[in-house]
């Protein structure tokens, strides 16, 4: 009798399992659904008042000098021997000093970074990588070559050619999503860590699924589950929908930010229109759902959270959320009025607040390797 009360107690907790897996599914793809019906809606009205411009684009053929720009650093490229990809960064300061290196998010690349490669070049090697799928980095096609696991070994393996063992760590957006698993799985490599923007991935899954308005904001995420349709959806109108998430009202930088140059502006276009860069940028999200919840979770290394007050696609409360992962010294600064884009938006309040965390604790002589 106790042997039959056992095997249906098993038998009931592996039926829970697996109901509250199909209800996990259903509900990504139901969500992905009437975030196609939207879209589809969107399209059409964009058809109806722009019949002769709607699938007109171009890929940009020259890079905007901006991206030449020398006092920003040396282009240089490496090749990972385990993964067989070849990655594009660009690298300032003296070689020897301690490592900053810099993950930029989505729709990014090594330039979002310009402002703080000038800023910190004075003390540190600092490195803006173009990660995988983006910029001058190689573009896998498949989905399943941006597994987070391999994300997050594309850093180690970059710190490590670069000839170090430990690094000051900055991410922003998806950067910041890596960045955080980093110091989960690798927390003797991160000295200190920098996110911008970024909830930690336990907290932003739980916070999502319980908070609806925060699961509207990220609707965007589901609908970049579909295949091709969203690459149309960015490009439509010359890469319109591209434009306005750095320079609409409701989504770019705010009214007492650094405004994007038409050319820095472009410099985004050129990076992004190539072929094949959209859906390498899209297979981040293509992937996220397969891998939570995380099997670990805690942050070892001191952290600085930065967030924009306005941002327009993650609700401030989940930053004093991320609290609870971290067992180290944690600093959180809410900047007002600045929006998602923190690095580009309020550039030198970013670079005073950074340079207060690296200094404080530890002291300058604990910067080096």
């Amino acid at each position: 009798m106790a042997r039959l009360l056992h095997n249906l107690l098993l038998l009931s907790v592996w039926l829970a399992l697996k109901l509250k897996l199909l209800g996990y599914w259903a509900f990504v793809y139901g969500y992905c659904a009437l975030c196609t019906a939207t879209a589809l809606l969107r399209l059409w009205w964009n058809i109806v008042l722009r019949p002769s411009s709607t699938f007109q684009w171009s890929v940009r053929e020259t890079p905007p000098s901006c991206l030449s720009d020398t006092s920003l650093g040396t282009h240089c490229y490496v090749r990972i021997k385990e993964s067989g990809l070849r990655f594009h960064y660009v690298a300032a300061g003296e070689r020897g000093k301690p490592l900053m290196l810099f993950l930029h998010g989505f729709p990014e690349f090594w330039f979002s970074w310009r402002h703080q490669l000038r800023e910190f070049k004075s003390e540190f090697r600092v490195v803006a990588v173009d990660m995988r799928g983006y910029g001058e980095s190689d573009l896998p096609s498949s989905t399943e070559w941006y597994r987070l696991d391999y994300l997050v070994t594309d850093v180690k393996d970059i710190v490590e050619y670069l000839g170090y063992n430990r690094c000051f760590l900055v991410g922003h957006d998806w950067g910041g999503i890596i960045a955080w698993l980093c110091a989960i799985h690798y927390p003797e490599m991160v000295a200190k860590l920098v996110v911008l923007n970024s909830p930690h991935p336990c907290v932003f899954a739980d916070y999502a699924l319980r908070h609806p308005s925060q699961m509207l904001k990220s609707s965007y995420f589901f609908f970049f589950q579909l295949p091709r349709f969203p690459e149309l959806m960015l490009s439509i109108n010359d890469f319109k929908a591209l434009k306005s998430l750095f320079t609409s009202r409701s989504t770019g930088i705010g009214r007492k930010g650094r405004w994007l140059t038409t050319e820095e502006l472009e410099a985004y276009l050129y990076a992004l229109s190539q072929p094949g860069a959209l859906t390498a940028a899209l297979n981040y999200f293509r992937n996220v759902f397969s891998f939570l919840p995380l099997s670990q979770s805690e942050v070892r290394s001191p952290v600085l959270l930065l967030w924009g007050e306005r941002d327009a696609f993650l609700e401030q409360d989940m930053s004093e959320a991320c609290r609870l992962y971290i067992r180290n010294h944690f600093r959180l600064n809410i900047i007002s009025g600045a929006s998602h884009w923190l690095q580009q938006d309020q550039p030198d309040i970013v670079n005073t607040l950074i340079w207060t965390f690296l200094k404080e604790g530890e002291g300058r002589k604990n910067y080096r390797n």
